[in-house]
């Protein structure tokens, strides 16, 4: 792959900007928000169009499985969290981790401090809200590490199947709840709870953090050429547009704005979450970190008897592109 690479970028570069703009559309895992700042600054500070790439942004939602778009030909590329990427690429869909502009994870458990929970082991006999569609994998594993089961009682936690927002734990309904440090602890500030009220718990400071929001590609396209320097240049200037938000997070953000065509999200929001969305993509140029992936690999392993993933994965991921792309 790297030979055929080479000669593509080689051609890539001869033929200049009189090559014809190509195609690419990228599946998000979520809704337009700041989340995805990089895509949409690249896009709108012609990042895309300086790489002869005319780019579609194609948001995601509740109902929408990244990998069964990528799967169906929905998509060109698609974001996701790498445990649901493994999880898919062993069950059949063998999608590659082609660049990883997330370095740090932004999960965590936000609880009620007047429950008593102080540590991990206070989750027994509690109820803990957990997004699933692929999101659940770290908290599971965590769990198994921690030896708790998940299967309710005084000695296990009870999953609540939480929806994307912030409700079960403002109601009541859970003692902690599922969170980004980028938007639902946000939310549950914003609903005039205060920080003096909760106890968090960063899957980042537990030892389970697993790598967020890759970019990947069908194995299948990358032994195409063609495919391949799309890529290149695809994730060269994705990164540009990263890197650009992480210096700019109030312009980064009302880029975003202009690009919700929902209109539901609002300035301050966007604008807090920008601010913490670079704390999370600093330190990274967009190549993967094989330390980070073997951790999140060794975090799904140890699954108990229900791994998220049962054996070490081969061709998960790859430097061909960001090797091309960022010298």
């Amino acid at each position: 792959m790297k030979h055929i690479l080479t000669a593509a970028a080689v051609a890539l570069g001869a033929a200049g900007t009189a090559q014809a703009a190509d195609e690419v559309r990228l599946q998000l895992q979520w809704v337009t928000q700041a989340q995805f700042a990089g895509y949409y600054v690249a896009l709108d500070k012609g990042f895309y169009s300086e790489e002869d790439l005319d780019v579609t942004i194609l948001p995601g939602g509740p109902d929408i499985a990244p990998p069964q778009v990528l799967a169906g030909g929905g998509a060109d590329v698609m974001l996701n969290w790498m445990p649901s990427a493994l999880a898919a690429r062993e069950k059949g869909l063998p999608v590659v981790n082609i660049a990883q502009p997330f370095k740090t994870s932004g999960l965590m458990l936000t609880c009620w401090k007047d429950t008593g929970i102080t540590s991990p082991a206070d989750f027994k006999g509690k109820t803990i809200g957990v997004w699933f569609y692929g999101n659940e994998y770290p908290f599971l594993s965590w769990m198994s590490k921690e030896g708790i089961s998940t299967d309710g009682g005084d000695d296990g936690v009870t999953v609540l199947k939480q929806g994307f927002n912030v409700d079960p734990l403002l109601q009541r309904q859970a003692d902690c709840i599922s969170t980004m440090t980028y938007n639902e602890y946000g939310q549950v500030l914003d609903a005039g709870v205060s920080e003096d009220e909760l106890v968090t718990f960063k899957y980042e400071d537990q030892g389970v953090a697993t790598l967020e929001d890759g970019i990947y590609a069908l194995e299948a396209n990358l032994e195409d050429p063609a495919f391949q320097a799309k890529m290149v240049r695809f994730v060269r200037a994705s990164m540009k547009g990263w890197k650009y938000a992480e210096a700019n997070p109030g312009e980064a953000a009302e880029i975003v704005l202009d690009n919700d065509a929902s209109g539901a999200q609002t300035e301050a929001h966007q604008q807090r979450m920008m601010a913490e969305i670079a704390k999370l993509t600093a330190g990274s140029n967009g190549t993967l970190d094989p330390a980070d992936f073997e951790r999140t690999v060794s975090t799904l392993l140890g699954g108990g008897s229900d791994p998220v993933i049962t054996k070490m994965p081969e061709g998960a991921w790859t430097h061909v592109i960001t090797d091309a792309a960022l010298k």
